[in-house]
């Protein structure tokens, strides 16, 4: 099964994002897609063709599969393996409920980005733990907004820039963490890069990144910042040694998240000359193969 395209409103899942769709969601069509047949489609590219080009709703994508039953992989709502993937203003979602931190396998992907050279424009993401496992290759998201609560924006191995784009983490009783990232060592050129955009939610003690691996690499640049980040900003997940491995750097921040003086020692603070490379799109090679996005 590869999950339903939804074109309705998810405010019944205590989501709030676009006010103005919802002036446009009177009728809304639900369409199932199952690979083996028993759906509308046997496949999302069919669904999706089905709708008319006049159709003024962002098309839902939604599943609610979770890693107890498919794996961590597998449990995405959309999964995209080929080479030069774009994928512009859609709404991709796991509907599995909020890992409460007893249920084995709770966490539940929204979408897996296994391609090379893939790019998302104004793409909304939502789940809880885990939404968004960025699988490998060289990955460019412009002016999207992704949700969840634990390790969301989730990285086995891969490059990419996140531009003009928010970040909300939603409130746990435990912990938030907005990046898990999967760097294990310093010769390894992979990380994120997040640049002009802002972090907003309901949480309160957020951590912009934890020391999944030994030697995460992510930026932060030109980024707002409110009072859902934690003041050290930063966790090497209780394992002191990797302070001395990660490269977590921060430049030209505002907000009231943004707290320099409370960053964890090894929290890096950029020059203008160290922040230069991150800043480029010759970080994830794009001037290569980034086309603009598509004009719907």
């Amino acid at each position: 099964m590869i999950g339903s395209v939804v074109l309705s409103s998810l405010s019944s899942k205590g989501w709030h994002f676009r006010p103005d769709l919802g002036k446009v969601e009177t009728e809304p069509k639900i369409i199932k897609v199952k690979q083996g047949g028993g759906g509308d489609f046997a496949t999302v590219m069919k669904a999706i063709d089905s709708v008319p080009a006049d159709s003024k709703n962002m098309p839902n994508l939604m599943f609610d599969a979770t890693v107890k039953e498919y794996g961590i992989v597998g449990s995405a709502t959309l999964t995209t393996l080929s080479n030069y993937f774009v994928g512009a203003y859609l709404t991709i979602a796991n509907s599995a409920p909020k890992h409460d931190g007893k249920r084995a396998g709770a966490q539940a992907v929204a979408l897996r980005v296994s391609g090379d050279r893939s790019a998302f424009y104004g793409c909304n993401k939502f789940s809880f733990q885990d939404t968004l496992c960025d699988d490998r290759g060289n990955h460019f998201f412009k002016d999207c907004y992704i949700r969840g609560t634990v390790d969301f924006i989730l990285e086995v191995g891969n490059l990419y820039i996140w531009l003009d784009s928010e970040i909300f983490v939603e409130i746990d009783p435990k912990l938030t963490v907005i990046t898990a990232q999967a760097r294990e060592s310093s010769s390894e050129d992979i990380g994120y890069s997040f640049v002009h955009g802002k972090i907003t939610g309901t949480a309160n003690g957020s951590f912009l990144v934890r020391a999944w691996k030994s030697s995460p690499r992510v930026v932060y640049v030109y980024t707002k910042m409110t009072n859902v980040v934690n003041p050290a900003g930063w966790s090497h997940e209780i394992q002191p040694e990797r302070a001395k491995t990660v490269y977590h750097g921060e430049y030209k921040w505002t907000g009231v998240g943004a707290y320099s003086s409370g960053r964890e020692p090894f929290a890096k603070q950029l020059t203008q000359k160290e922040a230069e490379p991150f800043l480029s799109l010759d970080y994830v090679n794009a001037t290569k193969w980034l086309l603009p996005a598509p004009k719907i």
